[in-house]
């Protein structure tokens, strides 16, 4: 890895990406670390792999399989692979680490 992983770095890189709202920063084996800042609107579709985001600023709602709860600063949350999740109604703040992590599928529940 050549560059820090830090807030900087990353609103950085984004700002290189062409106008998507993420920027891939880390790759490592299955591991994947994204810098995730949409604007105004959440069109994200399920993803392949499980996922955690970590939210560093901003809040808002986060619909996940049909369930939709608050988010706020420093909140962690889990998407399992193949499900339907958004950010809604969040701050123009709103940005998150994201950690996509495990084989296509997902790992399976239980598993240590």
């Amino acid at each position: 890895m050549d560059e820090r992983l830090t807030l900087p770095n990353a609103v950085a890189a984004l700002a290189k990406a062409g106008g998507k709202p993420f920027v891939s920063l880390f790759h490592h084996g299955t591991l994947e670390i994204e810098f995730y800042r949409p604007q105004k609107k959440d069109d994200q579709q399920p993803h392949k792999r499980d996922e955690v985001y970590v939210i560093i600023s901003g809040e808002g709602y986060f619909l996940c399989d049909g369930r939709r709860q608050r988010f706020e600063p420093g909140e962690v949350l889990f998407v399992a692979a193949g499900i339907d999740h958004r950010f809604q109604e969040f701050t123009p703040d709103f940005a998150a680490w994201v950690i996509f992590f495990g084989p296509d599928g997902g790992e399976r529940a239980g598993n240590v």
